[in-house]
């Protein structure tokens, strides 16, 4: 299937338009045209090698949506002309304990990413959703509500699920105080999630001017972390606190909001190890973890809360040729709050 997208050619160097074959539809395949396609700033990461020399030519992308056009013979999922959408990745082991309870995301094999690896025949190159059509198995597709905008969808096939995981593991209910670090593209869907949920959120950002948007995504308070001190007056208040942020942080800053087995959730990666004051995890019995996306029954239900609640992700959408400048301007923090590709354009 002839396929019109965007690649990085050769190591860095900018994505250029790129023409490749899809695979043919397998017995249980789906074929669809992509609509829209997020822009996740591990994209970035990727095709400028700033996570290791990446597999080229590189086609990024694991925030797909888009309409059914074809299924395989034994397909029963979908139908043409549903609403579909594609995440972080397309395939896993599907044997282990992990795949069979339906957190694929952990399978013990490794799950195979959307872009930047090799299918599980270990010589097909998987290629992303910076284009204009994808295939894939009915098992790694999910349905999207008919009631959300496609281009706000795209984000939740990524930064929408990195953030639902954790409330819905941790439990999030109406009353509880949840602290969101950082308000850039994790970090308004974890406030707008949360908030959904009835929790009391509080948005902690080093940015003045994000305090409006802050509260109109539903936090209830905003607090500037540039001001020495800005924890005290809310220690051992929270529940749960979630770090979006690949910023260098003092992690122990925000132990001291958690109360009684409270528990802060590691989502950004940052560059350096936390430094990690053990007595602030002994005091209250506090907890510190980590979170990865989610598998695919979590994703879906992720879709159908936010189809239920009307949650979708704020977005720029942008036409293909302008990537590049796109990836500088997310870089830079200049965009409000993820930027989205308009697939019609490749």
């Amino acid at each position: 299937m002839q396929t019109r997208g965007y690649a990085v050619m050769t190591s860095g160097a900018p994505l250029t338009p790129f023409t490749f074959e899809r695979r043919e539809l397998r017995p249980t395949d789906v074929a669809f045209d992509i609509t829209h396609a997020g822009i996740c700033h591990s994209d970035i990461h990727t095709a400028r090698g700033e996570w290791g020399s990446p597999l080229l030519p590189l086609v990024p992308g694991h925030e797909i949506v888009g309409v059914v056009t074809a299924v395989g013979s034994e397909q029963t999922k979908f139908s043409i002309g549903d609403r579909i959408g594609v995440g972080v990745f397309v395939d896993s082991c599907g044997k282990c304990e992990n795949c069979l309870s339906g957190h694929q995301n952990y399978c013990f094999e490794g799950m195979t990413g959307t872009y930047n690896t090799l299918e599980r025949d270990g010589v097909t190159p998987a290629h992303g959703g910076y284009s204009n059509k994808f295939v894939i198995d009915q098992e790694y597709a999910v349905k999207v509500p008919a009631n959300l905008d496609m281009a706000g969808v795209a984000p939740l096939l990524c930064a929408g699920i990195t953030l639902y995981s954790p409330l819905r593991h941790w439990n999030v209910k109406p009353g509880m105080k949840v602290g969101i670090i950082g308000l850039g593209g994790l970090g308004h869907m974890g406030v707008k999630l949360a908030s959904a949920m009835g929790a009391e959120v509080t948005v902690f950002s080093h940015s003045a001017n994000k305090e409006s948007d802050a509260k109109r995504f539903g936090a209830k308070h905003f607090v500037l972390t540039k001001e020495a001190g800005f924890f005290e007056p809310l220690k051992e208040t929270f529940d749960l606190v979630l770090n979006t942020v690949s910023a260098e942080i003092d992690i122990n800053d925000y132990l001291h909001l958690l109360k009684l087995d409270g528990t802060l959730v590691v989502i950004g990666l940052p560059g350096k190890p936390y430094a990690v004051n053990v007595f602030n995890l002994l005091r209250m019995r506090r907890s510190l973890a980590g979170s990865m996306i989610g598998g695919l029954p979590e994703l879906q239900e992720m879709l159908d809360f936010c189809g239920e609640h009307g949650v979708v992700s704020d977005v720029e959408v942008i036409k293909a040729d302008y990537i590049n400048e796109a990836y500088d301007r997310t870089v830079a923090s200049d965009v409000k709050y993820r930027f989205v590709i308009d697939a019609s354009t490749f």
